[in-house]
């Protein structure tokens, strides 16, 4: 975990990681464990009614219950650390909260799995997040795929309105027109149909202009 955390105005701020360890450290901590209910158990003896003294069967009893418990919760432990070891190498997404209450995401490819406390943490980056605040499993070619439409529908919409277009336009179009040709069929699934219709109609229109240009430099010749 990183030992260096951002200052801002001049006080430290909570890393995502930070506060998403610190999150289910806090609700670990709300949870009983062994010590905890023999402790219970000592209290419940030591202040018991000498009238009515509870029978030594009732507390074998609690005892026999909460050791049930106790096995679940470790059968619930080896669950979580299978599901944390198999995400070892995915690109994944962790939802976080901020000590400020806005909601951060964070991507990456998980590195290793820690285990502690009957916790799993993912390591991203170098950085720990509980594995409780996991948000989505995605695969690499997804994400690349995603990315990759993502900028191009983007510089699409960046184009000059459709009939403002002019000669210094044709780079940026047919980039754009070059760029779609060479994507693969599951990348060109990430685009929509009217961003494609769109940059067809670009298509046309900066042909119109390139055939005005040519008639225009005829007549002056």
């Amino acid at each position: 975990m990183a030992l260096i955390a951002p200052v801002e105005d001049g006080r430290i701020q909570e890393t995502a990681s930070q506060n998403s360890l610190k999150n289910t450290s806090k609700a670990s901590n709300d949870g009983m464990d062994k010590d905890s209910f023999l402790q219970l158990l000592v209290a419940q003896m030591k202040y018991q009614d000498p009238l009515q003294p509870t029978s030594n069967t009732e507390y074998i009893s609690q005892y026999a219950q909460f050791s049930q418990v106790e096995q679940m919760q470790n059968m619930a432990g080896s669950v979580e650390l299978q599901r944390a070891s198999s995400l070892v190498g995915q690109q994944v997404y962790v939802k976080t909260t901020t000590s400020a209450g806005d909601t951060k995401y964070v991507q990456g490819k998980v590195d290793y799995v820690v285990y502690e406390n009957g916790k799993a943490y993912l390591s991203i980056d170098e950085s720990l997040y509980s594995l409780e605040d996991l948000d989505t499993v995605a695969d690499k070619e997804y994400l690349d795929a995603y990315d990759k439409a993502t900028e191009f529908v983007t510089k699409v919409n960046k184009l000059p309105g459709i009939n403002s277009v002019d000669m210094t336009d044709a780079e940026s179009i047919e980039a754009l027109q070059k760029t779609y040709e060479e994507m693969n069929d599951y990348e060109k699934s990430f685009v929509a149909s009217d961003v494609v219709a769109a940059l067809n109609a670009y298509g046309v229109k900066l042909e119109e202009v390139k055939n005005a240009a040519g008639e225009n430099e005829a007549d002056s010749e």
